[in-house]
């Protein structure tokens, strides 16, 4: 085990009575076992050469199918409230798919944790589109048929998990399966997610769940300058990274037009549907975005080339420090973004909870881990004391896995992976966290 890492002359603010603290993972990065389920977009686009920077797959990855009772006792030693996992699509269409849920769930309740199942977390059906319609109610049909299984034990429900970054680098730059470069023509993906979000409220409400929220990544967006063409840049880029995905389901209106860019006879309708209450809103975040006006050429920024026809450009922060895979670490963004949340949406707003935070470092005495961690968790108490309702904290992730694009090169566990031996080791951050818990029991 990792070594006791606590500062007692700095302890960590108090958090309210009831917050929730838990970890996440998903099931197409840590699973393994894809010869016991279907297909799915990613098996499809990591066989592709060249899509994933060390021509790595998921085949295996963290073998967590036959390794969670494993995995499930460092979530007890941890001793987190509640674990975020996704449960696959494709698994759940495939023969059996379901028992293995089955028994993670059990294996949760026998540990004290509370399961918070994501029912879609990239990894769609080979044979399903995002781009056609008719996915959202395939959706909704898959929905239904793993509440009518695991409901009786699974309380909590997140629907999607980060349509923005799904639509962005899987539709319109292809960086992400599907493998789409359609820029702007990837709009119907992000309608028919948010559309597929709604009806998969309706049937969990259908199924008499009352705890339901979905996993949106945000982050705040800062101009380049103060010159208007930066300033204009960075207010689109918000509008299509922030804006396109919380005003739907929380105004039940698109933003600035984009309605009508929408697919579909009759958005409004459907927007009705998108705008099915939360009982809660997940927010991701990593770290801000510094956007001015198009350079006209493309720019290479955190592992994705950002195409020249794009109309602003994504530009480095300087004079912060920044993780391995080059995101800057602003703490204090974090406060900033739930904020002017609060302050857009008002009461329109549900409670908040932190579906994922955390940061790629290597290593097993991962300090600089423990310090985004540490500062990333003052920073959301300063927005609770500020007057958003926070409910809970997941971190990613429990463990080391395969990174999508980036295959196994980066490092997000607060428990290491040798992905020879299958052997885990916990990390200082793990240690750090641990203590953490414990002090705010």
């Amino acid at each position: 085990m990792a070594t006791d890492t606590r500062d007692e002359t700095n302890p960590m603010p108090r958090f309210p009575a009831g917050f929730q603290w838990g970890v996440s993972t998903s099931a197409h990065q840590i699973e393994g076992a894809v010869d016991e389920r279907g297909p799915s977009v990613w098996d499809t686009f990591t066989a592709e050469p060249g899509r994933v920077k060390d021509g790595s797959t998921a085949a295996v990855a963290c073998d967590h199918v036959r390794r969670y009772r494993e995995d499930v006792a460092l979530l007890a030693d941890l001793g987190v409230d509640a674990y975020r996992f996704s449960i696959s699509w494709p698994r759940v269409n495939s023969p059996g798919g379901l028992d293995f849920y089955d028994r993670l769930v059990d294996e949760l309740a026998a540990a004290g944790v509370r399961p918070v199942p994501t029912l879609f977390h990239w990894d769609l059906p080979a044979e399903l589109d995002w781009l056609e319609r008719d996915t959202a109610s395939r959706f909704a049909d898959h929905v239904a048929k793993v509440v009518d299984r695991l409901g009786d034990r699974v309380t909590r429900w997140i629907t999607l998990n980060e349509p923005a970054e799904h639509t962005l680098l899987g539709h319109a730059l292809g960086t992400h399966a599907p493998g789409r470069q359609l820029l702007f023509d990837a709009l119907p993906a992000a309608h028919h997610q948010l559309l597929a979000h709604g009806l998969a409220v309706r049937a969990l409400r259908a199924a008499g769940t009352f705890d339901i929220g979905i996993a949106n990544s945000h982050g705040p967006t800062w101009p380049a300058s103060e010159e208007s063409a930066d300033v204009e840049a960075a207010a689109f880029y918000d509008l299509l990274l922030n804006r396109l995905f919380a005003e739907p389901l929380l105004l039940g209106e698109y933003p600035e037009g984009l309605g009508e860019l929408m697919p579909g006879d009759d958005v409004a309708a459907d927007l009705k549907v998108i705008a099915e209450p939360l009982d809660w809103y997940g927010v991701n975040y990593y770290a801000p975005t510094r956007v001015g006006a198009p350079q006209g050429a493309e720019i290479e920024f955190g592992g994705i080339t950002m195409p020249a026809e794009l109309p602003f450009s994504v530009r480095e922060i300087e004079g912060v420090p920044t993780t391995d895979f080059g995101w800057p670490v602003v703490p204090e963004a974090l406060t900033e973004l739930l904020t002017t949340f609060k302050s857009r949406y008002g009461d329109r707003l549900p409670p908040v909870i932190i579906t994922e935070n955390g940061c790629s470092y290597p290593g097993l005495d991962d300090r600089p881990r423990i310090t985004y961690l540490d500062t990333h968790l003052r920073a959301l108490h300063d927005a609770i004391t500020a007057g958003v309702d926070v409910r809970g904290y997941f971190t990613w992730s429990l463990l080391d896995n395969f990174e999508w694009a980036e295959g196994y090169e980066r490092r997000f566990g607060l428990v290491h992976v040798d992905f020879e031996t299958q052997r885990r080791t916990p990390k200082a951050s793990y240690a750090w966290f641990r203590e953490v818990l414990r002090a705010q029991r």
